[in-house]
């Protein structure tokens, strides 16, 4: 057997491999991606060797066993990077964590530091600085060019609709944003008791500071997961008008932020004095 190929990969390599094989675009390569995908990769690592069903379904089942972090049957971007990348060229490898970013109050801290023009869209330069950043954080040296090589690998990647600059979900799948925290509740279909609790956690959840008040990206996180309940796509533009209505109808003293007392006469609930 030849040298293991897939050890001469590159970024632009990859993202060859994962356009073709994430056929439907959808961010997984799973189903009948997945088989295609396997029965690839055997030919590139056991090539003359006779390719059967079988023996497709057992590399499958070895690679998956390593690489499915979460277990969903499915390859996202960051595990086929894993499973293929040499680890100097790995540079997804920055953004995996031992669980996803669970907060939307830390993802929006991170939003507001890089979209650096308030455009509400993450430009090519400014992922490039962002990119930058983490591999200073990393500890790892990194020449312009492979910089910009990888700047420009992501831009392909991640930019949906190809016009040149990251959203916010683009962003959100970058970053292996966990799901919407507000999904877990229904306060519309609780008791007044239950609906108190629930408010409670709420709050407690998005006051990362700890001190009674959301401001700053705790309003942006609050404001971002509220929405997606019934817009599940919003732009940075978006969230920045929405935000303002939210502090005008809610910020009743104006001092930018929103009291834990605020918030909850303007969802309805009340609290024992």
């Amino acid at each position: 057997m030849d040298s293991n190929p897939l050890e001469r990969l590159d970024a632009a390599d990859f993202l060859h491999i994962w356009q073709h094989f994430d056929a439907d675009g959808n961010g997984y390569i799973e189903g009948k991606e997945l088989e295609n995908f396997f029965r690839h990769l055997l030919k590139a690592l056991d090539r003359g060797s006779i390719i059967t069903e079988e023996k497709v379904q057992r590399v499958k089942e070895q690679y998956m066993s390593a690489y499915d972090m979460t277990a969903d049957g499915r390859l996202q971007i960051q595990e086929l990077a894993n499973m293929i990348l040499p680890e100097d060229e790995n540079f997804l490898l920055l953004f995996r964590r031992e669980t996803p970013l669970d907060n939307s109050v830390e993802f929006m801290r991170i939003w507001r530091q890089y979209d650096a023009d308030s455009s509400g869209f993450i430009s090519a330069g400014e992922l490039r600085n962002f990119l930058q950043d983490l591999f200073q954080q990393h500890g790892k040296i990194i020449s312009k060019a492979k910089l910009q090589e990888y700047t420009d690998t992501m831009m392909k990647i991640f930019d949906k609709n190809k016009d040149g600059q990251l959203d916010l979900n683009d962003l959100a799948r970058i970053l292996a944003l966990q799901e919407n925290f507000l999904l877990q509740f229904k306060m519309d279909a609780c008791s007044a008791e239950e609906r108190k609790r629930d408010f409670e956690k709420i709050f407690a959840h998005y006051d990362v500071s700890k001190t009674g008040a959301l401001e700053g990206p705790e309003v942006d996180g609050f404001v971002k997961d509220m929405m997606e309940l019934v817009k599940p796509s919003i732009s940075g533009t978006d969230l920045d008008k929405l935000r303002q209505i939210l502090l005008r109808h809610c910020d009743a003293n104006k001092d930018g932020k929103i009291q834990k007392s605020e918030l909850a006469l303007c969802l309805g609930i009340k609290m024992t004095p």
